[in-house]
């Protein structure tokens, strides 16, 4: 059966109806007729019980298997059926046109079926068939995706304004599809995150995420690029495919009655409360891993720095240098690997997690005065390291904010103007 051909024939039946009653209308308020014969509710009873049968048994025979365009413009041909008998003041009947009656059981389908063919979309064989990197240094998978979601979104526009109350229904099946979309993303790139979901455990690494600093003997953790692809895709998720398909959801806001009932968009915003909540507990781990190789080797403890410098300032810069090495390299890394919100952002962290292990060094030395000295300049050197490095490598894309110490070493520039009577 040619579908385009079978709708475009049901729709002209509903046309040429319209144009009948309309016609008798016409007769009728030329008073032709006796004024107890009310024409146009005469005609249009008939017309209209025989039309709804006609398209229900049309709907049994030929079932629309989605709102492509014959199916839409059939939609809107009954509805507007409807609407027309209403606006000329025709009496409804039983078992006339109920357009929304006639298509509420296929609308339903549709979107249920759109949501399975989605979900289905997000299992890892057709994920993996995307590829890894894209320009935006991303998995091509979630644009893939996102293409698709805006196409269904589109798809569905014409019904949706002619009924809104359906929005609700395609934002929860949009929504699932989001959060399967993000567990697709985990699953692609579970290799690289499961170190990160570690911490309580032996440091165990695959080779390929293990960087040997010295030969035999110290492990320590490197960022890989694919954990970088990884972190991109959250990021652009959370900051251009999400908003935009929010956005046009949020469009049709103006189809929907203010009753104060439906809100649209709760169910899209409580995936990117998720997404945002997975992205920063990534970001914390990875932090957690640079801060851990800090650790590594005694050289680079900043409690062994501390402790066993001298009080002159160029001992401590001197000390100081094999941590200055390590986190510069581990700066220029993640430029190397991550977008640049992503690269500020972990900067920023790690820069904060660093101050956290001075800030302990600071409370656990009230009565060492002799590592206040040591500590000024230590802290004095760490800014200068994140804020010089991110400022070279990033330019002037950054913004003020984005130099500005974090909390942990305000703080402790804040103990140390107290306590400088030490």
């Amino acid at each position: 059966m040619d579908l385009p051909m079978s709708y475009g024939k049901m729709k002209s039946l509903i046309l040429n109806i319209r144009n009948e009653v309309f016609t008798d209308m016409k007769i009728h308020n030329q008073h032709v007729l006796p004024s107890f014969i009310e024409l146009p509710n005469i005609s249009s009873s008939i017309y209209s019980v025989e039309l709804g049968s006609r398209l229900h048994g049309f709907l049994v025979a030929c079932p629309p298997p989605a709102p492509s365009p014959p199916v839409s413009e059939l939609v809107i041909a009954a509805a507007d059926f409807q609407r027309d008998l209403s606006l000329w003041n025709v009496n409804p009947v039983n078992g006339g046109v109920d357009a929304k009656k006639l298509f509420d059981p296929h609308i339903n389908l549709w979107i249920q079926d759109k949501r399975h063919d989605l979900l289905d979309f997000c299992k890892q064989d057709k994920v993996k068939a995307c590829g890894v990197g894209t320009q935006n240094s991303t998995t091509p998978f979630i644009d893939e995706m996102f293409v698709r979601l805006e196409a269904t979104i589109n798809e569905y526009q014409i019904i949706l304004c002619r009924w809104p109350e359906y929005i609700s229904l395609l934002e929860n099946a949009i929504a699932d599809v989001e959060k399967a979309t993000v567990e697709a993303v985990e699953k692609q790139f579970g290799d690289v995150l499961l170190p990160l979901k570690d911490n309580l455990t032996n440091k165990i690494f695959g080779l390929k995420y293990v960087q040997r600093l010295s030969k035999g003997t110290v492990n320590t953790y490197l960022v890989p690029d694919e954990l970088g692809i990884f972190l991109n895709s959250m990021r652009r998720l959370l900051d251009v495919l999400c908003p935009k398909i929010d956005s046009q959801m949020k469009s049709w806001s103006s189809c929907i009655p203010d009753d104060g009932r439906a809100v649209i968009g709760e169910h899209l915003n409580d995936v990117k409360v998720m997404l945002r909540s997975k992205f920063r507990s990534y970001g914390q781990a990875i932090v957690e891993k640079l801060a851990d190789n800090t650790k590594v080797q005694s050289s680079t403890k900043l409690k062994n720095i501390i402790r066993d410098s001298k009080e002159a300032e160029s001992d401590v810069q001197s000390r100081m240098q094999p941590l200055r090495d390590l986190l510069i390299k581990t700066i220029h890394h993640l430029d190397s690997v991550v977008e640049p919100t992503v690269f500020v952002q972990i900067c920023k962290e790690f820069w904060e997690r660093m101050g956290q292990d001075m800030l302990h060094l600071l409370e656990d030395g009230r009565e060492k005065g002799s590592w206040y000295k040591g500590l000024r300049v230590a802290v004095s050197i760490l800014d200068d390291i994140f804020a010089s490095e991110m400022q070279k490598l990033r330019g002037n894309s950054l913004q003020r904010k984005d130099l500005e110490p974090p909390g942990s070493i305000r703080e402790i520039h804040s103990m140390l103007c107290k306590d400088a009577h030490y």
